[in-house]
């Protein structure tokens, strides 16, 4: 692996992709991570950052070019107690929806069709990813009680593998929705964690309904199969030591 640094908000910077090995690119995985979640942030990286890379490209490597995976996020979709899947509209409502929904616009804008595919991914956890349970611990967290809300998850490792997949995916659709098969009911699942961990049980607070459940059908129809398929069974198995 080559790493090289760049800078997606300076076309410039990226003029390293027409020369050498990069000219001869035939898979890119656009997975980037915004440095805070501001509207300068997100714009730079998803609606400006990937048509920058993209025409970056020699016009060659831009003609042989196979398939593009962009990561982008399933906070694109408002609440809804019904099932929510690749056809269910958007709620295009704040900065960050508007980066990212601008970003797979241009995908499918720049590139031939079958080449660029979206993968909107739910919240990921795994190791390294302490943020819950940490809280949790400390009894700090507080989790909005009733219907309505929704927990939808996805191990790191399956949404490196669904990356990988739809990568090598022959004749994809241009968007997939990346989560588990068992969306939870959130504060039954945050209560569920706590007891894995012997932590406090989180406090219940009073919340507009603002969840949504995700389905992975066409995901998992295309081949793609988690091997956590619940997130309860990896904090069960794994329950991380303290950290």
């Amino acid at each position: 692996m080559t790493w090289v640094q760049a800078d997606l908000h300076d076309p410039a910077s990226l003029s390293i992709l027409r020369e050498g090995e990069f000219s001869e690119v035939s898979h890119i995985l656009y997975a980037p991570s915004p440095d805070s979640r501001t509207a300068d942030h997100y714009t730079r990286v998803y609606s400006q950052g990937l048509p920058n890379l993209l025409n970056s490209l020699s016009p060659g490597c831009l003609a042989r070019l196979k398939r593009c995976v962009l990561v982008g996020s399933t906070a694109v979709w408002g609440p809804s107690d019904a099932w929510v899947d690749e056809d269910s509209p958007v709620q295009n409502t704040n900065f960050r929806t508007q980066a990212l929904l601008k970003a797979e616009a241009a995908l499918q804008a720049i590139l031939p069709q079958g080449v660029g595919v979206t993968l909107r991914l739910s919240g990921l956890y795994g190791p390294g990813r302490m943020h819950l349970i940490n809280g949790l611990r400390a009894g700090r967290v507080t989790v909005p009680d009733g219907p309505g809300h929704w927990a939808n998850r996805i191990h790191s490792d399956d949404a490196a593998r669904a990356c990988a997949h739809l990568l090598a995916l022959a004749d994809p659709q241009s968007l997939y929705i990346g989560t588990d098969d068992q969306p939870l009911p959130l504060a039954g699942f945050y209560d569920d964690v706590a007891r894995l961990l012997g932590a406090p049980m989180p406090a219940r607070e009073s919340r507009v309904p603002d969840g949504k459940r995700l389905s992975n059908a066409r995901l998992r129809a295309s081949g793609w199969t988690p091997e956590w398929p619940c997130a309860l069974d990896w904090y069960a198995r794994n329950r991380p030591a303290d950290g």
